[in-house]
């Protein structure tokens, strides 16, 4: 009995639920069309696998297949890599700041994803009460108010005093979180060199710590957040390529 239908159509099946979720969220990305794209090929393959299988066989069809496979194991490693990078930076309790990285809004509040990282943030603080929450993000074109301000409001109602909280309102992309936000540090008397910690989604902390970096950060830890199980594919595909792109240009 040949297994491979039932396999493609189970996967098929898996990749519509996500496609469905995906599109109820309204949203349309890199992560979303590689979603959709692979919903498609399972679907496609499933119906014709043995014309397929036939052409793969041999000539262009098996080089193709080959092509094909090693692509399938390169994006299998770099999903891996983004699951994992997160992990492997964790804060040690002696940071003097901790930033929490914008992520969208609904209305006036944060995001679903954006609570997470605010909530992993918080934990964190709890942990090292000393340490400066410096919230950042601008407004977005379909904002009402800026990322930073919406996050202040958030910790707030948590109990954070507003005298350790430092609000970053103009960033439109994460270099500029870091640079803004090294701008209101050394005002607070925070150098660069010193040892700091952000939070941020987990599949986004490797390429996030990169930015840090970048803008003359040299001591970062990541505060991984946990991320919504209906955004779990798309965005860990999208950060893969981005993981990729960011290797071969540097930006």
């Amino acid at each position: 009995m040949d297994i491979r239908p039932i396999l493609s159509s189970l996967l098929a099946l898996a990749l519509s639920v996500q496609s469905v979720l995906c599109a109820t969220r309204g949203s349309f990305n890199l992560g979303s069309l590689l979603v959709y794209l692979a919903t498609a090929a399972a679907w496609i393959y499933t119906f014709l696998y043995r014309p397929i299988g036939q052409f793969c066989a041999h000539g262009p069809g098996r080089a193709l297949k080959y092509l094909f496979a090693a692509g399938l194991v390169l994006l299998a490693a770099l999903v891996a890599f983004v699951c994992l990078a997160g992990y492997a930076m964790p804060p040690q309790g002696n940071e003097r700041a901790i930033l929490v990285l914008g992520a969208g809004l609904r209305g006036e509040e944060p995001s679903g994803m954006l609570a997470r990282r605010l909530d992993a943030a918080l934990e964190a603080w709890r942990q090292n009460p000393d340490a400066l929450l410096v919230v950042s993000g601008g407004q977005g074109p379909d904002e009402v108010i800026p990322e930073g301000q919406a996050m202040q409001r958030y910790l707030l109602r948590k109990g954070v005093p507003e005298e350790k909280i430092l609000v970053e309102d103009r960033s439109t992309s994460t270099q500029e979180n870091f640079r803004f936000s090294m701008q209101l540090l050394e005002q607070a008397g925070i150098s660069a060199s010193e040892p700091v910690a952000f939070s941020t989604s987990d599949f986004h902390c490797w390429r996030a710590a990169q930015y840090a970096r970048k803008e003359g950060f040299s001591e970062v830890r990541c505060i991984p957040a946990s991320s919504p199980p209906t955004m779990v594919v798309p965005s860990t595909l999208r950060e893969a390529f981005a993981v990729l792109y960011y290797a071969a240009f540097q930006r």
